[in-house]
């Protein structure tokens, strides 16, 4: 067991014990023996730019003179909302997908209120965020959407006998629809039959895991481990894997596939914003696919409830994760990356919140919450017409309850 030493053009300073697992020269924690978030430490208070920007004349934010790119409201309406449902540790990121232009970045420990870095540390299990990086994987291995796959169990395990055909299959789901409702056993299937390590990899390294960032704030990698091993390779393609994502790096990646598949690094001061062209990290047809795919996660998938709720009823993209540490110390972690609106996209949004097993919100509502709190200030959205009535540029069900149904 070695410490994590990685170079970074701004930070790195992984405080937790490392498995001997290396990735592209990283060496990746293992979730289950040494979770990144229990060791965590505060990056350096010199480099939590947003907490000692000042007031400009035009009421932004500014750092030595330099105009940030956040907009302040939205920022403090999410750290208020944050320590308003006491999370003991949660971090909402918010890009600009079109320009990079990072929005907001709130982050809150009510189990260490002086943490700093929550947005930008990579110590939170990516889980079926990752789903999102597979996906791309198989969409490249000619794998298609509505190629239909039977599964039973694999809630929280894959196993070999998962990956089998089998009499106990008693749900049959397209590979779009496994997506969206984040069917475990159908990512870990397809994995195995279609994917080596190599083509996982590649997908992991055009969505910049395993990359250096060079951000203003210190900025960990996203850690991804790709085993060699069927059944872990199969694991790993469903979310179970060893791999790691700081909130920056999933909105970084969701604004990515609003842009078509247009990699935009983030940038935190006005002066930046154009200064490194986009790259491309996916095909534009796979990116429109992938997005199409996602759209099942929010209309029929795993954050419908959510996004029926009133108040959260517009067009929208994404992904859910959740994952589970139990061992002496419990923590639950949710996950929601997406944009809005589906079309002309303003806003990509990461968010994840680690509960105990008392909870008050979770990451799907909170990613939800950035988004409407950034829309209603601007023109009315496109909402989903589907026989809901339509009020002040909401969608709004007659069975709606009028508390919206909860986090």
């Amino acid at each position: 067991m070695t410490r994590l030493v990685a170079t970074l053009v701004s930070f790195v300073a992984w405080s937790a014990l490392a498995q001997d697992v290396e990735a592209d020269g990283f060496e990746v924690p293992h979730r289950t023996s040494a979770p990144p978030l229990a060791t965590m430490q505060s990056i350096p208070e010199a480099g939590d730019l947003l907490s000692v920007a000042a007031a400009s004349a035009d009421g932004g934010w500014q750092v030595r003179g330099e105009a940030l790119t956040i907009d302040v409201a939205l920022q403090r309406q999410l750290t208020d909302l944050l320590k308003t449902y006491q999370t003991p540790w949660a971090a909402v990121v918010a890009i600009e997908p079109a320009t990079g232009r990072v929005l907001a970045m709130a982050e809150h420990a009510e189990a260490d209120p002086s943490l700093r870095g929550l947005c930008t540390r990579a110590v939170y299990p990516a889980a079926s965020i990752f789903k999102v990086v597979t996906a791309n994987a198989l969409l490249d291995a000619d794998v298609a959407p509505d190629e239909r796959c039977c599964f039973h169990g694999g809630k929280r395990q894959i196993t070999e006998a998962l990956l089998q055909d089998s009499a106990s299959d008693g749900r049959c789901v397209s590979f779009s629809e496994a997506l969206g409702l984040s069917a475990n056993v159908v990512f870990a299937k397809l994995t195995a039959r279609y994917l080596d390590p190599d083509r996982l990899q590649r997908s992991a390294r055009a969505f910049h895991f395993n990359t250096p960032w060079a951000f203003p704030v210190p900025t960990d990698p996203s850690l991804a481990a790709i085993p060699a091993e069927t059944l872990e390779l199969a694991a790993t393609g469903a979310g179970f894997g060893d791999v790691y994502l700081s909130p920056l790096h999933g909105a970084a990646m969701m604004a990515a596939l609003a842009n078509r598949g247009q990699w935009r690094w983030p940038v935190l001061f006005e002066r930046e914003v154009g200064q490194r062209p986009p790259e491309l990290a996916v095909p534009p047809a796979r990116a429109a696919t992938l997005v199409e795919m996602l759209e099942n996660t929010v209309k029929a998938g795993t954050a419908r409830r959510v996004f029926s709720e009133r108040g959260h009823r517009f067009d929208a993209v994404g992904k859910t994760g959740s994952l589970a540490d139990k061992g002496r110390v419990f923590r639950d972690y949710s996950w929601f990356v997406g944009f809005a609106p589906r079309e002309h996209p303003t806003i990509a949004v990461a968010a994840v919140v680690v509960n105990d097993a008392y909870w008050r919100i979770r990451g799907t509502w909170l990613g939800a919450e950035a988004m409407r709190l950034y829309l209603d200030k601007r023109a009315p959205v496109p909402v989903r017409h589907d026989g809901g009535v339509v009020v002040g540029g909401r969608s709004v069900d007659a069975g709606v309850r009028a508390d919206g149904g909860g986090p």
